[in-house]
């Protein structure tokens, strides 16, 4: 199913492909501090709609993921692997995409602190 999403401000919006059947709670640093409850598809299956110079980025400890966020408002709408090849994977928070009931969605707790 096709889902659309987007910042707070809408500057940085985003559509991405999946079949949600749960939801993926982190307890790293960032992800608990944020309060995403995320969805792991290929990062091929992720269109950023808005770009440009509304979008920034965040990477800390090993910077695997980049972390996305509109410059405006904020908000942390999705991350991205930085490696290289088809392996690559895009995390959307949830919490930013329209028209999802999160409530009725399977949470999986996933122990990044020590990971």
């Amino acid at each position: 199913m096709l889902y659309r999403g987007s910042c707070h401000c809408g500057k940085v919006a985003f559509e991405f492909k999946a079949r949600l059947t749960g939801v993926v709670r982190c307890n790293c640093s960032i992800c608990s501090r944020k309060g995403a409850l995320l969805c792991a598809v290929p990062h091929e299956s992720l269109t950023v709609l808005a770009w440009a110079d509304d979008l920034s980025t965040y990477t800390f400890g090993n910077h695997a993921i980049a972390h996305r966020f509109c410059r405006t408002c904020g908000i942390h709408p999705f991350a991205e692997d930085v490696r290289e090849g088809s392996e690559r994977s895009a995390y959307i928070n949830l919490n930013c995409v329209e028209g999802i009931d999160i409530s009725v969605l399977s949470i999986f707790d996933f122990d990044g602190r020590s990971a």
